[in-house]
């Protein structure tokens, strides 16, 4: 904005900013050496490692691993002994279920399919956090730099308020002038203050993110707020982003498990092998071989409500990839316009800031020297205020669109 003239004698105003600068550095202090710096990647890093949700989406992933064990495994046999009076008296059966590669590779398939999915859903799950925690931090960044802007401002408003407080002593200004100045201080000590439990909320609410449930302030923040490439690497169009991998994953197993329902409709026979034994009267000396074979017999249950659930089940599937293809596209394009308007909005504020600085100065000095009106001053300084304002916010916005595009198309073969 424009230099701070320190007046002789702290007006009101100014000895309220600055007592309550000395109060809040002085409730602070004891935090401020125990508060750990973070950067961006350690925001992200300490927020994947805390999030209810990578842990839901965690026990998922084991779950459907555990799904692929319990497919692979082969039924057990069953042991039967049995004993009747008739001869011969004692049975020792043991029943072998046969599980042909017909029926077991569906339901292996089902079940891998499925686990991929699931590993898919856990790494956007990954993806969907770590983008939360950057945007909040280019938040919590672009409201920490509202907040020292509104401190600046208002004790550059106090300034110019004891300079019009000068100028009327000295008969150079009037008292509206001094009046009007008077309103800027306020309005600006105001803003300064909202801004700064703003930003100290929001500082909060990271905390909370990455695990810190401390009430007070733990963390700061050591990276700053940065435009971003002005062209972002542009994705393989080969490989599918991470919500669409896992919905056709969702497919493949839907479809495999409607083959096995299909194929279950006559259940796998079992072989039986024993022994028998225990004649009496010693006309059978030892102990009988006995086989056998068990077949289902699909007389009252044809497996026909399971085949239909299946089916509906491969129909959803399906439908639900159509969806998730067409969101992905569509977030994928918005999200790229997005981050280029963004990227642009702020470039553009960049080369205007400086321009906007030297006539709010150059005002200043002139007002100073008496060759300009204060509202040409207040006029001056509240548009470089509010380009500068707008510059931060949209650097702001590029960081976020920019993270938005890598959360659209992020994939499995991203880093």
């Amino acid at each position: 904005m424009g230099p701070t003239i320190t007046p002789p004698h702290p007006t009101p105003i100014r000895a309220l900013l600055l007592g309550a600068a000395v109060a809040a550095a002085a409730v602070m202090a004891p935090g401020a050496a125990a508060q750990q710096p973070y950067t961006r990647a350690q925001v992200v890093a300490a927020a994947l490692s805390s999030q209810p949700l990578i842990a839901l989406a965690g026990a998922d992933s084991a779950t459907a691993a555990a799904g692929v064990a319990t497919a692979r495994a082969y039924p057990n046999p069953t042991f039967s002994f049995q004993y009747t009076k008739d001869i011969p008296r004692h049975h020792s059966i043991l029943d072998i279920p046969l599980d042909f590669p017909w029926v077991r590779n569906p339901r292996i398939g089902a079940a891998t399919a499925g686990q991929q999915a699931a590993s898919l859903r856990l790494a956007l799950a990954r993806a969907s956090v770590a983008f939360v925690a950057e945007t909040s931090y280019a938040r919590v960044l672009a409201l920490q730099e509202h907040a020292r802007l509104g401190r600046r401002d208002a004790l550059d408003a106090d300034s110019l308020f004891h300079m019009a407080q000068r100028r009327l002593q000295a008969g150079d200004a009037s008292q509206l002038d001094v009046r009007l100045a008077e309103i800027n201080a306020g309005q600006l000590e105001n803003t300064a203050q909202d801004d700064s439990l703003a930003a100290v909320l929001a500082l909060l609410d990271l905390q909370r993110l990455i695990g810190i449930t401390a009430d007070t302030l733990a963390v700061t923040l050591s990276d700053s707020l940065e435009i971003p490439a002005a062209d972002p690497p542009a994705p393989s169009d080969s490989i599918a982003p991470f919500a669409v991998a896992a919905a056709r994953a969702d497919v493949d197993a839907a479809e495999r498990s409607y083959a096995l329902e299909r194929r279950n409709v006559f259940a796998a026979p079992s072989l039986e092998a024993g022994i028998e034994g225990g004649d009496p009267t010693g006309q059978e000396p030892g102990a009988l071989p006995l086989f056998g074979v068990t077949l289902p017999l699909p007389l009252f249950d044809r497996h026909g409500g399971a085949i239909a659930s299946a089916q509906a089940a491969r129909d959803r599937a399906r439908a639900q990839l159509t969806l998730a293809t067409r969101e992905s596209d569509a977030e994928r394009l918005r999200s790229t316009r997005e981050r280029a308007v963004a990227v642009a909005r702020a470039e553009r504020d960049r080369r205007l800031l400086a321009g906007a600085d030297t006539v709010a100065r150059m005002s200043l000095a002139a007002y100073a020297e008496g060759a300009s009106a204060l509202p040409n001053v207040l006029e001056a300084q509240r548009n470089a205020r509010g380009l500068l304002l707008q510059f931060v916010d949209d650097v702001a916005a590029a960081q976020i669109a920019d993270a938005a595009l890598r959360l659209a198309t992020a994939s499995s073969k991203a880093p």
